[in-house]
């Protein structure tokens, strides 16, 4: 019994464990790119609410791009978001040399706003 054979039919390998053939597959290459909290949390949503569509982009080889890309649209987003809801609020430079504590307490109110809106829309939905 050879160990590797040749199906000319599929143009697949085929492997010997045991008494089976099993198809020797392999994922495709894919590109190494950052995937930051955002695109970690994507990532968690796809595997308990979108199997399929996780199965699909980790079968095609474009789950890393994928996320990569989803990261950076919530990362632009959300710097986007505490930039104007600061301005919108009046927090200013000002404010944080004169009361920090003051500063401090509006900031994280606004950044957990602008966590809550990309959550929302971009890595829940």
């Amino acid at each position: 019994m050879d160990k590797y054979i040749y199906d000319e039919k599929n143009g697949l390998w085929y492997e010997v464990q045991g008494d089976y053939y099993l198809p020797c597959l392999k994922l495709p290459k894919e590109e190494s790119r950052h995937i930051g909290v955002w695109g970690q949390r994507h990532l968690r949503y796809l595997k308990q609410h979108r199997k399929g569509l996780y199965s699909e982009l980790l079968i095609s080889g474009k789950l890393n791009d994928y996320l990569a890309d989803i990261n950076e649209q919530a990362e632009e987003m959300f710097s986007r978001l505490v930039k104007q809801l600061a301005e919108k609020e009046g927090v200013t430079e000002a404010i944080k040399a004169e009361n920090q504590m003051l500063w401090v307490q509006k900031m994280n109110s606004i950044r957990s706003a602008a966590m809550e809106v990309v959550s929302n829309d971009l890595i829940y939905a």
